[in-house]
């Protein structure tokens, strides 16, 4: 699988990553075995990102009990920022939670490091207060981290990315969901910031309307985009979508999460077919800036 330079740091990261938030959804009651299965598959397709959070339920162990003898691997994104929500002694983006949560992230994926740890989605007025980010850079000085980032969207992203502390952006990036492209990427980029998208198949709404995690807005934006591919095959749908975020310039992975092998291959394939042509490219983004709406900020 292709491999892209992960901004400054030292890491040469799959275009495609395995998102891990839906194996610890409680509606898929995920085995242990069948987790095992699934992210060996993955690694095995040349994945070598796995993005996970402490906020993710029941994710962080399976990850754990799978993999720990395969940390050389793969590459280990988590996040942190959850408090009282999760278990923890403080308020949700309190400073005090940060190192317990890392601490039991570790734990519970069985590692002494992790590759990156994103400040996961807060708003721009938290960050700005300095004790949370001053919290993770304390984790990167004291080697529980190498890196440090920030997942989330809008202008609370283009804060993040103008501290230039972090030396990643995990951000919303899809054909519903266009936001970033014009508004953050290119500065990120040229803070050499490694950039991951997130929900690059918009959940897949075209699939699974009305599950966990997928928001509603996907579904009405879509419905007035009305991209002439929507009216094709599912899996075409999903490729269309996958290849169009791996064709935006800036991205360095894509992270997409299934509970299923074989949506993983299919996902591995569609990556494979590379970037979309200029033609397709200019619709779907000339699409978006004819209809898009002032409201349609990106879906943290």
């Amino acid at each position: 699988m292709e491999k892209r330079k992960f901004g400054r740091t030292d890491m040469q990261v799959s275009v495609l990553g395995f998102g891990a938030a839906e194996i610890g959804m409680k509606s898929y009651d995920l085995s242990q075995k069948e987790a095992d299965l699934l992210l060996h598959t993955a690694l095995e397709q040349g994945i070598n990102v796995i993005d996970t959070a402490s906020s993710y339920k029941s994710s962080e162990a399976l990850l754990g009990n799978a993999l720990a003898g395969r940390r050389s691997d793969y590459y280990l994104f988590s996040k942190c920022g959850e408090g009282t929500s999760v278990g923890l002694d403080y308020p949700d983006w309190d400073a005090r939670n940060v190192r317990p949560s890392v601490e039991r992230s570790l734990s519970e994926l069985k590692t002494d490091y992790l590759d990156l740890v994103l400040i996961h989605s807060c708003s721009e007025a938290i960050l700005r207060q300095g004790d949370l980010i001053a919290a993770v850079q304390k984790l990167k000085e004291d080697g529980l981290v190498r890196y440090i980032g920030y997942s989330g969207d809008s202008t609370d992203a283009l804060y993040a990315i103008r501290t230039d502390i972090f030396d990643a952006l995990e951000t919303s990036i899809n054909v519903a969901d266009q936001q970033a492209i014009s508004l953050t990427l290119k500065e990120a980029q040229t803070r050499q910031m490694g950039i991951i998208a997130k929900r690059p198949i918009a959940n897949a709404v075209w699939m699974r309307q009305g599950l966990e995690n997928a928001p509603d807005p996907y579904i009405e934006r879509l419905a007035k985009l009305d991209f002439p591919f929507l009216q094709g095959d599912k899996d075409k749908i999903t490729e269309i979508a996958l290849r169009f975020v791996l064709s935006v310039p800036q991205v360095d992975t894509a992270i997409v999460g299934t509970t299923k092998p074989e949506h993983l291959l299919l996902n591995v394939l569609h990556a494979s077919n590379g970037a979309l042509s200029g033609s397709e490219m200019d619709m779907i983004l000339n699409r978006w800036k004819e209809v898009a709406e002032p409201a349609w900020a990106g879906l943290t």
